[in-house]
């Protein structure tokens, strides 16, 4: 195995220039020449100067029998050469700071002017947006002109805006060095990546708000590759589709899978993949590719055959990669899926590791800093556990099943067992160390979930996917099979949350030491290498991958016309329960310390109020609502523009169709409430500015009435029949005192605490004007302005309060003379 010793050998070197942390001193390169050249000599003697005193035959009674076959002696004096190339190659990698180096810069006083293009395709997050930057040129704050400068710059800007790969911009801002703490070392991590500055523009960690200063403009488009800029528009308009045929979360989660697009997955949802120990199935990276890979063959195996089924295999993680964005990291995880592929085909123990390792050889050739990504570490790890203990376990199974029933019955029984249990076993196996020492955590109850997940992945994959590119050609064709594909994302959903809510899922762990992590590793691959039984079972490659379990075909048909019946009912049951019941349905989403609220009437048309702070959960919380396949909202209702209220909402208008708009306050109070009106614009909605006294029929005598209109927005007022509930969203002071002194009063069925419950917006004679029977309440938990104030909990005296830190969403529904109340906790 030459090619894997040489390989090694180039990593290790690799590594130990990174350890150097400098230039690479003259006496080491000197040391390692003459370890060649002695290392050569003494192989030339032993083996042709000397052969009885072979330095193999005299080692013969401690290494394995098939040692001279593992290292053959003449790779002993390449390895100090492997080695030294090694060194070479990341110490080539490593800037040298000058005047023309963009780093030279960081963390000089004043405003640096900035122009380059945008490198990759953006990140765009709830609360900003992340561009990495290749810099052209720059302009200190003491010059009038631009200088040539270049480097990799990470511009931090806020949420929105448009950009695109291949955008020259041009950036104002102070150019930082990447943070660095005892636990972790952002500098670093950027590092690998090639980044070594940073830069905040109309961003402030600390503020409460964006900044208002504009310091980013867009000078021309369409300066990167043409090919990339294709790929990451296919991308982008797939994303779309996929967000208009599916509901969220289930449209985010599917973006996350098949894009790698996760910033539209709730964080609620997010946190039971990772207590579950699922994320994996999320995340773009070697450790999915090769689970999904493997997937793939068994999938396309019995039904094309093992070759076709092979390449089939191949043309969909191509596939899979164009469609997640083709950058590096994607492409090296397709690379090593498609060497699982290979091993789970071939079963060739010696020529996947061959192949694995030159293959990581000539990846870290190209990009040395590639060993330190994490989704490298797990596709190198992920893939060679399933080279290595796939078969044992799948062979070791179906002998251990055999001593209580029938050996081909337990031969059977292992073809399932092995592709859903083991085969993710064998993975999990050489990737726990890295995720104890990477994410410090462990998901016991991953043993049970993965199982149940994975199977329904290969499916919800391709049906997802000929959905979303049926989509781009023709929506309404993309929506009917969308239908397919629906149910497997939300089983994938129901399963997880159901199983993140089991006490015990997941445990949090002190850190690895880097030691502990190569003391498992060497003791795994030891045990390997060196133990008679696991060797044993290696030289056995298992036939359970492309075979079929014996079936007559009237039972496969069978079996598919029960499956294709039971998906029929969940959709037809689904859209059964969605249809309107009659009543008036207020719910209070789960959206942080800002207010989103949603209305269904009777006759089943919907109103959004406000959005709260996060794009993300107001389109989870609006996709588990809104009928399946429906992306239009009858009304939105802008009540107040202050950030926490509407942020989420320019980036939701991208997911949902607003059909009118209602709008009370300022139009430009702040970012969010600008771009709102700028999507509003683009979309050719309708806006209508609310004024006092305004009422929107909601049909059947309900109606949402505009009791003031205030600077900060409106007060509104809900009603059909006996039942009433208050809105204060847009309250200030003069409007409350507008209010306490008109002739509008109380009693409500429900009202809800303006502010989060700010003491100065929700006194007690503002409280008892209105004599509620219930108080609701829309704040974050933990609020950071320690949201609400003691004294207006204290002003409830008993009045019931119900709030979404403690109960989660919160929903009334009435007829006009009853309530009835379900929260989510």
């Amino acid at each position: 195995m030459p090619l894997l010793w040489l390989s090694l050998g180039f990593l290790c070197g690799i590594v130990a220039g990174w350890l150097l942390e400098g230039a690479l001193p003259a006496w080491l390169a000197g040391a390692l020449l003459l370890l060649t050249l002695a290392l050569a000599f003494l192989y030339y003697y032993f083996n042709r100067l000397a052969p009885r005193l072979a330095l193999l035959d005299r080692l013969a009674g401690f290494w394995p029998a098939n040692f001279e076959a593992l290292l053959p002696g003449f790779i002993l004096p390449l390895l100090p050469l492997t080695v030294l190339l090694g060194l070479g190659r990341y110490q080539a990698t490593l800037p040298r700071l000058t005047p023309a180096h963009l780093a030279w810069y960081n963390d000089r006083p004043g405003r640096f002017m900035v122009e380059g293009v945008i490198a990759a395709d953006p990140d765009f997050r709830d609360a900003s947006t992340l561009l990495q930057v290749e810099v052209e040129r720059l302009r200190p704050p003491d010059a009038e002109a631009f200088q040539p400068a270049e480097g990799l710059l990470l511009a931090r800007l806020p949420p929105g805006g448009g950009w695109r790969y291949g955008d020259r911009i041009r950036l104002e801002g102070r150019l930082r060095t990447p943070f660095e703490t005892q636990e972790f070392s952002y500098r670093a991590y950027l590092a690998h990546l090639g980044i070594y500055s940073t830069l905040s523009c109309g961003y402030c960690q600390t503020c409460a708000e964006p900044l208002s200063k504009e310091c980013v403009w867009l000078v021309e488009r369409g300066q990167g590759s043409p090919l990339r800029a294709a790929i990451y528009d296919l991308r982008r308009r797939l994303l779309g589709v996929v967000h208009r045929i599916f509901p969220d979360p289930e449209a985010g989660l599917l973006a996350g899978i098949l894009l790698g697009i996760e910033g539209g997955i709730p964080e609620d949802l997010m946190q039971a993949f990772r207590l579950t120990g699922t994320a994996h199935i999320i995340a773009i990276s070697g450790f999915n590719f090769a689970i999904i890979s493997g997937l793939l063959v068994i999938l396309f195996g019995r039904l094309l055959g093992p070759w076709r089924g092979m390449l089939a295999a191949w043309a969909g993680i191509a596939l899979y990669a164009v469609l997640a964005g083709a950058s590096a990291g994607v492409v090296r995880a397709a690379i090593m899926g498609g060497l699982a592929v290979l091993a789970l085909r071939f079963g060739r123990r010696s020529s996947a590791l061959n192949t694995l390792a030159f293959v990581a050889a000539l990846m870290a050739l190209f990009d040395p800093h590639v060993l330190w990504d994490v989704g490298f570490q797990l596709s190198f790890m992920a893939t060679l556990g399933l080279m290595l203990y796939a078969d044992p376990l799948a062979s070791g199974f179906t002998r251990l099943a055999g001593r209580w029933i029938p050996r081909e019955a337990a031969r059977r029984l292992s073809e399932p067992v092995g592709e859903y249990l083991l085969f993710t076993l064998a993975a999990q196996l050489t990737t726990l160390p890295l995720i104890l020492f990477y994410f410090h955590q462990a998901a016991f109850i991953s043993l049970l979930a993965n199982p149940l997940v994975l199977p329904a992945q290969p499916l919800l994959m391709v049906l997802g996917g000929l959905a979303a590119i049926a989509g781009l050609v023709f929506l309404p064709l993309g929506r009917l099979l969308s239908a397919l594909a629906w149910p497997w994302i939300a089983y994938t959903i129901r399963v997880v949350e159901l199983l993140a809510q089991v006490p015990g899922t997941s445990r949090t762990v002190d850190p690895l030491s880097p030691w502990a992590v190569l003391v498992f590793y060497l003791a795994l691959f030891s045990l390997t290498l060196w133990g008679r039984r696991l060797k044993g079972l290696l030289s056995r490659t298992g036939a359970w991958i492309g075979g079929a379990f014996p079936a007559e075909r009237s039972a496969r048909l069978g079996w598919a016309a029960g499956l294709a019946a039971a998906l029929l009912a969940l959709v037809v049951w689904q859209r059964v329960l969605s249809l309107p019941d009659g009543r008036l349905h207020l719910t209070v989403l789960e959206a942080g310390s800002g207010e989103a609220l949603l209305i269904r009437t009777p006759a089943g048309r919907s109103l959004l109020i406000n959005g709260g702070p996060s794009a993300n959960a107001l389109a989870g919380e609006l996709g588990r609502r809104l009928p399946l396949g429906r992306r239009e909202i009858d009304f939105l209702v802008v009540a107040a523009t202050r950030e926490p209220q509407i942020a989420a909402l320019p980036p939701a208008l991208e997911r949902f169709q607003a059909q009118n708009a209602l709008w009370a306050g300022p139009s430009a109070a702040g970012y969010s409430a600008r771009e709102l009106r700028k999507r509003l614009a683009a979309q050719n909605i309708p806006v209508i500015e609310m004024r006092s006294g305004h009422a929107l029929d909601l049909e059947g005598g309900a109606r949402l009435e505009a009791l003031a209109v205030t600077r900060r927005g409106a007060v509104l007022l809900l009603e059909w029949g006996r039942f009433s509930a208050l809105l204060p969203l847009g309250l200030d002071i003069e409007g409350m005192q507008a209010l306490l002194d008109g002739p509008t009063s109380g009693p409500v069925t429900a009202l809800l605490l303006a502010d989060a419950g700010h003491a100065a917006l929700n006194p007690p004679q503002w409280i008892q004007r209105w004599k509620p029977q219930l108080v609701l309440l829309s704040v974050a938990s933990g609020d950071p302005e320690g949201l609400p104030h003691p004294e207006v909990v204290q002003a409830l005296g008993g009045l019931p309060l119900l709030r979404t830190d403690q109960r989660g969403w919160i929903e009334l529904s009435t007829d006009g003379e009853q309530v009835w109340v379900e929260t989510a906790r």
